[in-house]
Protein backbone atom coordinates (compact mmCIF):
# COMPACT_ATOMS: atom_id res chain seq x y z
CA UNK A 1 0.00 0.00 0.00
CA UNK A 2 1.28 3.55 -0.72
CA UNK A 3 2.30 5.57 2.31
CA UNK A 4 2.14 9.28 3.05
CA UNK A 5 4.97 10.70 5.15
CA UNK A 6 3.76 13.37 7.58
CA UNK A 7 6.25 15.52 9.48
CA UNK A 8 5.16 17.43 12.56
CA UNK A 9 7.51 19.96 14.16
CA UNK A 10 7.11 20.92 17.80
CA UNK A 11 6.36 24.28 19.38
CA UNK A 12 8.52 26.99 17.80
CA UNK A 13 9.76 29.35 20.54
CA UNK A 14 10.90 32.88 19.79
CA UNK A 15 13.61 34.06 17.43
CA UNK A 16 16.02 31.13 18.06
CA UNK A 17 13.30 28.63 17.21
CA UNK A 18 12.10 30.56 14.16
CA UNK A 19 15.58 30.96 12.72
CA UNK A 20 16.40 27.28 13.11
CA UNK A 21 13.06 26.27 11.61
CA UNK A 22 13.57 28.49 8.58
CA UNK A 23 17.12 27.15 8.17
CA UNK A 24 16.24 23.45 8.47
CA UNK A 25 12.71 23.11 7.13
CA UNK A 26 13.42 22.76 3.43
CA UNK A 27 16.45 20.41 3.69
CA UNK A 28 14.76 18.35 6.41
CA UNK A 29 11.64 17.98 4.32
CA UNK A 30 13.74 16.77 1.40
CA UNK A 31 15.85 14.45 3.55
CA UNK A 32 12.81 12.79 5.12
CA UNK A 33 10.81 12.88 1.87
CA UNK A 34 7.94 14.41 3.82
CA UNK A 35 4.73 14.81 1.86
CA UNK A 36 3.11 17.14 4.38
CA UNK A 37 4.51 19.34 7.17
CA UNK A 38 2.66 20.64 10.23
CA UNK A 39 4.36 23.17 12.54
CA UNK A 40 3.09 24.21 15.96
CA UNK A 41 3.83 27.94 16.02
CA UNK A 42 1.92 29.30 19.01
CA UNK A 43 5.07 30.61 20.73
CA UNK A 44 6.81 32.02 17.67
CA UNK A 45 6.48 35.72 18.57
CA UNK A 46 8.64 36.39 21.62
CA UNK A 47 7.57 33.16 23.27
CA UNK A 48 3.81 33.78 23.23
CA UNK A 49 1.52 34.02 20.21
CA UNK A 50 2.23 34.61 16.55
CA UNK A 51 1.98 37.60 14.21
CA UNK A 52 0.71 37.66 10.61
CA UNK A 53 4.21 38.39 9.31
CA UNK A 54 5.71 35.39 11.12
CA UNK A 55 2.89 33.10 10.07
CA UNK A 56 3.35 34.13 6.44
CA UNK A 57 7.11 33.63 6.71
CA UNK A 58 6.72 30.06 8.01
CA UNK A 59 4.12 29.12 5.41
CA UNK A 60 6.29 30.50 2.62
CA UNK A 61 9.27 28.56 4.03
CA UNK A 62 7.49 25.25 3.50
CA UNK A 63 5.05 24.58 6.34
CA UNK A 64 1.76 23.26 4.98
CA UNK A 65 -0.20 24.01 8.16
CA UNK A 66 0.51 26.03 11.32
CA UNK A 67 -1.21 24.91 14.51
CA UNK A 68 -1.76 26.97 17.65
CA UNK A 69 -2.80 26.28 21.24
CA UNK A 70 -3.72 28.27 24.34
CA UNK A 71 -1.40 31.09 23.23
CA UNK A 72 -3.26 31.51 19.95
CA UNK A 73 -4.63 34.77 21.33
CA UNK A 74 -1.26 36.16 22.48
CA UNK A 75 -1.06 38.74 19.66
CA UNK A 76 -4.31 40.46 18.75
CA UNK A 77 -3.15 41.34 15.24
CA UNK A 78 -3.37 37.65 14.30
CA UNK A 79 -7.15 37.55 14.84
CA UNK A 80 -8.15 38.63 11.29
CA UNK A 81 -5.70 36.16 9.75
CA UNK A 82 -7.23 33.33 11.79
CA UNK A 83 -10.46 33.97 9.89
CA UNK A 84 -8.90 34.26 6.43
CA UNK A 85 -5.96 31.81 6.35
CA UNK A 86 -7.15 28.18 6.15
CA UNK A 87 -3.64 26.90 6.89
CA UNK A 88 -3.60 28.54 10.34
CA UNK A 89 -5.52 26.54 12.95
CA UNK A 90 -6.42 27.23 16.59
CA UNK A 91 -7.99 24.62 18.94
CA UNK A 92 -11.43 23.50 17.76
CA UNK A 93 -12.94 23.28 21.26
CA UNK A 94 -13.02 27.04 21.93
CA UNK A 95 -16.36 28.91 21.95
CA UNK A 96 -17.84 29.35 18.46
CA UNK A 97 -17.56 33.16 18.53
CA UNK A 98 -13.73 33.25 18.71
CA UNK A 99 -11.77 33.92 15.51
CA UNK A 100 -10.54 31.15 13.27
CA UNK A 101 -11.14 27.45 12.77
CA UNK A 102 -9.90 24.28 14.46
CA UNK A 103 -9.63 21.87 11.55
CA UNK A 104 -8.94 21.69 7.85
CA UNK A 105 -8.45 19.30 4.96
CA UNK A 106 -5.50 19.87 2.66
CA UNK A 107 -4.59 18.29 -0.71
CA UNK A 108 -1.33 16.46 -1.35
CA UNK A 109 -0.09 14.50 -4.36
CA UNK A 110 -0.88 11.25 -2.55
CA UNK A 111 -4.07 11.87 -0.56
CA UNK A 112 -5.90 14.64 1.31
CA UNK A 113 -4.72 15.24 4.88
CA UNK A 114 -7.05 16.27 7.67
CA UNK A 115 -5.66 18.23 10.63
CA UNK A 116 -7.61 18.72 13.85
CA UNK A 117 -6.37 20.82 16.79
CA UNK A 118 -7.73 20.26 20.29
CA UNK A 119 -6.86 21.75 23.67
CA UNK A 120 -6.86 19.87 26.95
CA UNK A 121 -8.74 20.90 30.10
CA UNK A 122 -6.58 19.52 32.93
CA UNK A 123 -4.42 22.33 34.42
CA UNK A 124 -5.49 24.53 31.48
CA UNK A 125 -8.00 27.32 30.91
CA UNK A 126 -11.58 26.02 30.66
CA UNK A 127 -12.63 24.96 27.17
CA UNK A 128 -15.19 22.56 25.76
CA UNK A 129 -14.73 18.79 26.08
CA UNK A 130 -11.98 17.75 23.61
CA UNK A 131 -13.24 14.16 23.54
CA UNK A 132 -16.75 15.13 22.51
CA UNK A 133 -15.45 17.77 20.10
CA UNK A 134 -13.28 15.16 18.41
CA UNK A 135 -16.21 12.76 18.09
CA UNK A 136 -18.40 15.48 16.61
CA UNK A 137 -15.85 16.62 14.02
CA UNK A 138 -14.43 13.25 13.00
CA UNK A 139 -17.62 12.27 11.21
CA UNK A 140 -17.11 15.24 8.90
CA UNK A 141 -13.36 14.76 8.54
CA UNK A 142 -13.56 11.04 7.84
CA UNK A 143 -16.15 11.62 5.12
CA UNK A 144 -13.48 13.53 3.17
CA UNK A 145 -10.21 11.75 4.00
CA UNK A 146 -8.85 8.69 5.75
CA UNK A 147 -5.65 10.47 6.87
CA UNK A 148 -6.17 12.59 9.99
CA UNK A 149 -3.62 14.14 12.36
CA UNK A 150 -4.70 15.41 15.77
CA UNK A 151 -2.53 18.01 17.51
CA UNK A 152 -3.57 17.71 21.16
CA UNK A 153 -2.34 20.79 23.01
CA UNK A 154 -2.51 19.73 26.65
CA UNK A 155 -0.65 19.81 29.95
CA UNK A 156 -1.42 16.47 31.57
CA UNK A 157 0.21 13.29 30.29
CA UNK A 158 -2.79 11.26 31.42
CA UNK A 159 -5.23 13.40 29.44
CA UNK A 160 -3.08 13.09 26.34
CA UNK A 161 -2.87 9.33 26.69
CA UNK A 162 -6.61 9.13 27.29
CA UNK A 163 -7.36 10.97 24.04
CA UNK A 164 -4.89 8.75 22.20
CA UNK A 165 -6.74 5.63 23.36
CA UNK A 166 -10.12 7.27 22.71
CA UNK A 167 -9.17 8.02 19.10
CA UNK A 168 -7.20 4.84 18.39
CA UNK A 169 -8.34 3.49 15.03
CA UNK A 170 -10.28 6.67 14.25
CA UNK A 171 -7.33 8.88 13.24
CA UNK A 172 -3.86 8.35 11.84
CA UNK A 173 -1.96 10.06 14.64
CA UNK A 174 -2.45 11.82 17.97
CA UNK A 175 0.58 14.03 18.67
CA UNK A 176 0.84 16.07 21.86
CA UNK A 177 2.14 19.62 22.11
CA UNK A 178 2.43 22.33 24.80
CA UNK A 179 4.90 21.02 27.41
CA UNK A 180 7.98 21.69 25.20
CA UNK A 181 9.81 18.53 26.38
CA UNK A 182 9.88 15.68 23.88
CA UNK A 183 8.72 12.38 25.36
CA UNK A 184 10.09 8.96 24.41
CA UNK A 185 6.82 7.02 24.31
CA UNK A 186 6.16 7.00 20.58
CA UNK A 187 4.20 3.93 19.50
CA UNK A 188 1.46 2.65 17.25
CA UNK A 189 -1.62 1.85 19.32
CA UNK A 190 -3.45 -1.50 18.83
CA UNK A 191 -5.99 -0.21 16.30
CA UNK A 192 -3.42 1.59 14.16
CA UNK A 193 -3.08 5.18 15.41
CA UNK A 194 0.40 6.62 15.95
CA UNK A 195 0.85 8.30 19.33
CA UNK A 196 3.40 10.56 21.05
CA UNK A 197 2.68 12.38 24.33
CA UNK A 198 4.69 15.46 23.36
CA UNK A 199 6.61 16.26 20.21
CA UNK A 200 8.87 18.72 22.04
CA UNK A 201 10.11 22.22 21.29
CA UNK A 202 11.97 23.97 18.50
CA UNK A 203 13.82 26.58 20.49
CA UNK A 204 16.91 27.43 22.56
CA UNK A 205 18.66 24.43 24.12
CA UNK A 206 20.09 26.17 27.21
CA UNK A 207 16.74 27.20 28.61
CA UNK A 208 13.79 26.15 30.74
CA UNK A 209 11.15 25.21 28.15
CA UNK A 210 12.54 27.96 25.92
CA UNK A 211 12.72 30.72 28.52
CA UNK A 212 15.76 32.34 30.12
CA UNK A 213 16.89 30.09 32.99
CA UNK A 214 17.70 32.92 35.41
CA UNK A 215 14.27 34.50 34.99
CA UNK A 216 12.44 31.20 35.51
CA UNK A 217 14.61 30.32 38.53
CA UNK A 218 13.80 33.69 40.10
CA UNK A 219 10.10 33.02 39.68
CA UNK A 220 10.29 29.58 41.28
CA UNK A 221 12.54 30.70 44.14
CA UNK A 222 10.68 33.88 45.05
CA UNK A 223 7.11 33.33 43.77
CA UNK A 224 7.24 36.95 42.61
CA UNK A 225 5.84 37.88 39.19
CA UNK A 226 8.58 38.22 36.60
CA UNK A 227 8.53 38.89 32.87
CA UNK A 228 9.37 35.75 30.90
CA UNK A 229 12.11 36.18 28.29
CA UNK A 230 13.08 33.80 25.50
CA UNK A 231 16.58 32.40 26.06
CA UNK A 232 19.42 33.09 23.65
CA UNK A 233 21.95 30.71 22.15
CA UNK A 234 21.89 27.56 20.02
CA UNK A 235 18.51 25.95 19.34
CA UNK A 236 17.21 22.46 18.67
CA UNK A 237 14.45 21.34 16.33
CA UNK A 238 12.14 18.63 17.68
CA UNK A 239 9.66 16.74 15.58
CA UNK A 240 8.11 13.43 14.61
CA UNK A 241 7.70 11.62 11.30
CA UNK A 242 4.65 9.41 10.80
CA UNK A 243 4.09 7.12 7.82
CA UNK A 244 0.40 6.57 7.06
CA UNK A 245 -1.40 4.20 4.71
CA UNK A 246 -3.17 6.37 2.15
CA UNK A 247 -6.13 3.98 1.88
CA UNK A 248 -6.83 3.04 5.51
CA UNK A 249 -5.26 6.04 7.22
CA UNK A 250 -3.53 3.74 9.71
CA UNK A 251 0.02 4.40 10.83
CA UNK A 252 2.79 2.22 9.52
CA UNK A 253 5.71 3.83 11.37
CA UNK A 254 6.47 6.64 13.82
CA UNK A 255 9.93 8.12 14.40
CA UNK A 256 11.00 10.94 16.73
CA UNK A 257 13.38 13.61 15.44
CA UNK A 258 15.79 15.94 17.23
CA UNK A 259 18.14 18.21 15.30
CA UNK A 260 20.35 20.44 17.47
CA UNK A 261 21.96 23.50 16.01
CA UNK A 262 25.73 23.20 15.86
CA UNK A 263 27.19 24.03 19.28
CA UNK A 264 30.75 25.38 19.33
CA UNK A 265 33.19 23.79 21.74
CA UNK A 266 32.91 25.54 25.11
CA UNK A 267 36.40 24.84 26.32
CA UNK A 268 35.44 21.71 28.23
CA UNK A 269 38.37 19.41 28.93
Amino acid sequence: MPHLRLLMIGDVVGRPGRELLLHLLKPLREELQADFVVVNAENAAGGIGITPALATEMLEAGADVLTLGNHAWGKRDIYPMLDTEARLLRPANYPPLVPGRGWGIYPTQKAPVGVLVLQGRTFMDPVDDPFRTADDLLTLLRSQTSIILVDFHAEATSEKQALGWHLDGKVGAVIGTHTHVQTADERILPKGSAYLTDVGMTGPIDSIIGMDCNVVLERFRTLLPVRMEVAEGPAQLSGVLVELDTETGRAHRIHRIQRPEYIHQRGDS
